[in-house]
């Protein structure tokens, strides 16, 4: 039974989607990191519902900072943020419990936990547990940004539509973290909306892409094997709820092509090695060679929609149908890239305090 992510910076979750709170413990930070409370409510609101296009569950998300910080300021300890559950209706899911709902973690959590777990609203398998990531998250990425390390993520697809393609890194990415729905190009912000709505009219919901990209990361950061650039972001990335895929630069594409156009080609430019090209995605060796960072997550639909579907009762031990009720999103991928960053952020700090100290992100 685990719940906890690193080695030189661990982040431990813990909450349930009805409980009293959900919530993070980080361990490993560097003392000094200045913590913007004002910064970690805007990163929440970018993960909160929006109008039509989301669930129609709004918590406020009043986060409790209980150990770890003094005066503004992380103190190297065990820094543990709180966020209380503040609208739940449990009484939703009452007559649901025992019927697996198709893409959920119900019965598997019943495999595991032995009926002990909590199903109200997933319980401990909720997108509500990723508050706390996003919370704890801000601190990281402001640890980040004290050393020129910018993290961005657009929709690069929703329900067949495409946004543009990052172009200039660092102003993109700029743009990104003040936009609630983070798409670069704004006809297609439009057409996706329309589409997420579409979908929830027919009781429905549509999935996408999230394309993530990452400047100012120095050379030489990374393992060559288990713990590879590649590897550990995989690993962190597939623990956020409906990821079912991750590609680095040109992903599955790269093997359509020859290797005269996946090699991407060195060159000095104002006295530093930089690639003409970047399928490797920044990354060659597992190791990072100082270009931009940039891979994709696949985000399945939301799993819970408002059309029968056939299922079982695993507690009974027969076949069900299911009729499902509550308060749904009909699309997650924008809420989600703000929970994608803060994974990142976290992944990055640890492989950055590997390299060159904890006390270097001070």
């Amino acid at each position: 039974m685990k719940n906890t992510f690193g080695n030189n910076l661990t982040v431990t979750l813990f909450g349930e989607s009805h409980g009293n709170a959900v919530g993070a413990v980080l361990d490993g930070l560097a003392p000094g990191i200045a913590v913007d409370e004002e910064f970690i409510r805007f990163q929440l609101s970018l993960r909160r519902p929006v109008g039509d296009i989301s669930t129609a569950r709004q918590e406020p998300d009043h986060f409790v900072i209980q150990s770890g910080v003094f005066e503004g300021r992380t103190t190297g300890t065990p820094l543990c943020i709180v966020i209380p559950n503040e609208n739940t209706r449990s009484q939703d899911y009452g007559d649901m419990r025992g019927k697996a709902r198709p893409g959920h973690a119900d019965y598997t959590a019943y495999a595991k936990y032995h009926g002990f777990e909590d199903p109200r609203g997933g319980g401990h398998f909720s997108g509500r547990i990723t508050a706390a990531l996003v919370a704890a998250g801000a601190i990281v990425l402001s640890a980040l940004k004290g050393k020129g390390i910018a993290v961005g993520t657009h929709i690069a697809r929703l329900a067949g539509l495409a946004d543009r393609d990052f172009a200039d890194w660092n102003a993109d990415i700029a743009t990104l973290a003040k936009k609630p729905f983070a798409v670069l190009d704004a006809k297609a912000s439009m057409q996706m909306v329309s589409a997420i709505t579409a979908a929830k009219k027919e009781g429905d919901s549509v999935g996408g892409v999230l394309e993530t990209a990452v400047t100012g990361l120095p050379a030489g950061v990374g393992e060559p094997w288990f713990d590879t650039v590649e590897g550990l972001l995989a690993h962190a990335l597939f623990s956020i709820p409906a990821v079912k895929g991750v590609e680095f630069g040109t992903g599955f594409d790269i093997a359509d092509l020859r290797g005269s156009q996946a090699n991407d080609p060195f060159r000095m430019e104002q006295g530093r090695v930089v690639t003409t090209t970047n399928h490797n995605g920044g990354v060659n060796g597992g190791i990072t060679n100082g270009m931009p960072l940039l891979f994709r997550c696949a985000v399945k639909p939301t799993p819970t929609i408002f059309k029968a579907q056939d299922t079982v009762d695993f507690m009974q031990k027969q076949n069900a149908a299911l009729q499902a009720r509550g308060r749904h999103d009909p699309c997650i991928v924008h809420r989600a890239r703000v929970v994608v960053d803060s994974v990142t952020a976290f992944t990055l700090y640890d492989l950055l305090a590997g390299r060159f100290g904890t006390d270097w992100l001070a």
